[in-house]
């Protein structure tokens, strides 16, 4: 289940306009005291205005102690979150955030590290360019995006230590520069680790080459911050029932679990309500559950004892949760 360690109040330092349709928001705590650390590939939940709740890669150096950096593209698909913070939240705003959460982390017995960003999926892998970077091992950084006027950090990254480690791959530039993959991906090795952030699509493209070359599924490091949660025909009611107290709940074809349980009074914490962030992770005792998440990795969808139930269902007609 979620963490829980306290919320922070945090006040919004700058906020700028770092490439279109992208800001970068500088958050300190409220009472200027040093934050909580973190590690490359942590993110913090934001509790927005209009009450929704989104996952941010920090992509400030994992040193400082004195703000977090966190940069959002406007999302014209947006279910509310980047427009609110674009629209809605200045400088000088108090905001509360969750502690610094981590479910991507570097490998640090990696003899080698290939750092893979698509788009606005940048930001924690700058953070763990960074890292690598200051610890002297060795990496590449290959960034995907649309065009240079949609590409954040680029003058970041040219005045960098490691500038000379990271290509640029632009959708409206020329052939020659474009990512090839199965070039890129073809001759998995012991010890190299990749990693990669970005859009759905970008991320499938990745993990599916990478995959089809051979690379172990313990040398692939992703996270996803956006999932569309398919909804298929197929899709039954089915019951859950509480452990705590053999109460059974039915879930209609239309709702989720997290929604069914809501109505009968029944609270799980949830964030993105999409499978992305593992806020709603429940333990389940018994029954087959029907992984729709991008969150667990194939192995731990394969255990079935544990699940999202903002978005996953049940292959079986119940299962009993640890609730």
């Amino acid at each position: 289940m979620s963490s829980s360690a306290p919320n922070l109040t945090v006040r919004v330092a700058r906020k700028a306009v770092e490439a279109t349709d992208i800001c970068t928001f500088e958050l300190v705590a409220q009472d200027g005291a040093a934050l909580p650390p973190f590690a490359a590939g942590s993110h913090v939940d934001v509790y927005l205005p209009g009450g929704h709740t989104r996952q941010y890669s920090l992509c400030n150096d994992p040193s400082e102690t004195h703000r977090y950096l966190i940069a959002v593209l406007r999302d014209p698909a947006s279910r509310g979150g980047s427009q609110a913070m674009h629209a809605q939240v200045d400088e000088g705003q108090l905001l509360q955030i969750s502690a610094p959460k981590n479910h991507f982390g570097l490998a640090h017995d990696a003899r080698r590290s290939l750092l893979l960003a698509g788009g606005i999926g940048v930001t924690p892998i700058l953070c763990m360019a960074e890292r690598l970077a200051m610890m002297g091992a060795d990496f590449v950084m290959h960034y995907s995006s649309r065009t240079r006027a949609r590409t954040a950090f680029v003058e970041r990254i040219a005045a960098s230590a490691f500038a000379q480690q990271v290509q640029f791959h632009f959708d409206n530039g020329d052939a020659a520069q474009k990512l090839d993959l199965a070039a890129l991906l073809a001759d998995p090795q012991a010890g190299v680790h990749l990693y990669v952030c970005g859009p759905k699509g970008y991320m499938d493209a990745v993990l599916t080459t990478a995959r089809a070359k051979g690379w172990p599924e313990s040398q692939l490091h992703y996270e996803f911050f956006a999932a569309e949660v398919a909804k298929l025909e197929t899709d039954a009611s089915f019951e859950v029932q509480l452990a705590s107290s053999g109460r059974i709940i039915t879930i209609a074809k239309e709702q989720t679990v997290t929604q069914a349980l809501a109505a009968a009074g029944v609270e799980v914490q949830t964030a993105c309500e999409q499978g992305v962030c593992g806020t709603c992770l429940t333990r389940v005792l018994s029954g087959v559950p029907e992984h729709k998440d991008m969150y667990l990795t194939p192995e731990e969808q394969a255990a079935n004892d544990q699940f999202t139930p903002c978005c996953s269902r049940a292959k079986t007609a119940r299962l009993v949760l640890d609730l």
